[in-house]
């Protein structure tokens, strides 16, 4: 089945539209996307249309029927060489060729899961005096809610509300969490850095090096989560959930309600990536593919994704330590494409830049 998504929708802006204005009446109202929705509207208003050009007219594919998305079974992992073999490989095939995987049996427990996604249900549909002393677009501060990390700087305003959490190295104060979430914010996250050490002892092997080699080079160091909020949206056909991005991180656990709308981009194809109970999707010198991806808005909503985050690019205490190709990767037949930077600068330009449907390493390829 092929499909195409808002290949006629036509957007017209006045020209006396005042975008910045209604940007900041948006930003200082600190109710997000999801006060809108509670507003009772039946139009979005502008800031969330998404340019005609920028509605990208690629096929989708259908799961069922032209693609299987990879799955890979984690259980008896350390039980027996020949099976992490062969889990190594299957790692390895699907970083290479899509950049897109699910885990499954991977060690947290289901209920966990669950209490993650209700608890960040709770905070975005609690009352909303309370959520906004917890708004803010101040990075250093340990726990954030908004909408849009990109407001002021993205072409178009995503249909959705975020709340970040960095956890580690540093983590929180109990007390600088919200009370709707703070429990299963501390428990998720140590869940999710034990299957993170494991991961990276799989991608490390997957490129044929030693198994500590990524924790070696503090890869596991940080974690930040971004719970995202999608609400029904009554003119999906005009905006996006998330526009078309690349993550910046060394990789991402992301964990996903039953909603669905998440697309990889393949073979410049966008693949539904289907949502399988208790499986968590993984995204990771162009070796392994840093895959793009987007989430479309839905006339039914809520969605909730909670996106695990191992870097410590956006937090403000980045080192200076230098990333770049890994020197046990190049060879004269292939040398480096990337030049190296510090997680902070890579960091500071994906920010600046925003979601703007091109990829950040580009500035750093040589």
């Amino acid at each position: 089945m092929v499909t195409t998504i808002a290949d006629e929708a036509q957007v017209t802006i006045e020209t006396n539209y005042d975008r910045a204005s209604e940007l900041k009446a948006f930003d200082d109202s600190k109710v997000g996307v999801k006060g809108l929705v509670d507003a009772g509207i039946v139009k979005i208003p502008r800031i969330f249309y998404n340019p005609p050009n920028n509605f990208e007219k690629t096929t989708q594919v259908s799961n069922d029927t032209e693609y299987k998305f990879p799955i890979i079974d984690l259980e008896r992992l350390d039980k027996d060489p020949t099976h992490r073999k062969e889990i190594v490989e299957r790692v390895r095939n699907a970083s290479e060729t899509l950049g897109f995987f699910q885990v499954i049996n991977h060690g947290i427990p289901e209920s966990v899961l669950e209490e993650m996604k209700d608890g960040a249900r709770r905070f975005f549909e609690q009352d909303s005096e309370v959520k906004k002393q917890f708004y803010s677009r101040d990075n250093t501060r340990k726990f954030i809610y908004n909408s849009n990390f990109d407001l002021y700087t993205g072409p178009a305003t995503n249909w959705r509300d975020t709340i970040a959490c960095y956890m580690a190295p540093h983590p929180p104060k109990a007390e600088e969490l919200p009370a709707a979430c703070r429990d299963i914010l501390m428990e998720y996250s140590k869940q999710v850095m034990g299957l993170g050490y494991v991961l990276f002892e799989l991608l490390s092997e997957a490129l044929g090096l030693k198994t500590s080699h990524l924790k070696d080079m503090n890869c596991a160091e940080g974690l930040s989560l971004l719970c995202h909020y999608y609400p029904a949206c009554p003119q999906p056909e005009l905006t996006i959930g998330t526009r078309k991005h690349a993550d910046c991180d060394f990789f991402t656990v992301l964990l996903q309600d039953h909603m669905g709308g998440l697309q990889v981009l393949h073979q410049n194809q966008w693949i539904d990536v289907p949502p399988t109970p208790g499986a968590l999707v993984l995204i990771s010198n162009d070796k392994f593919i840093s895959a793009e991806h987007r989430v479309l808005a839905n006339r039914v909503g809520p969605r909730i994704s909670v996106a695990s985050f191992f870097s410590t690019y956006l937090q403000s205490h980045c080192s200076s330590r230098l990333y770049g190709p890994i020197p046990e990767l190049l060879s004269e037949e292939n040398p480096p494409k990337y030049r190296e930077t510090t997680l902070k600068d890579y960091g500071t330009y994906f920010k600046e830049k925003g979601l703007d449907g091109t990829s950040a390493l580009l500035r750093f390829r040589l």
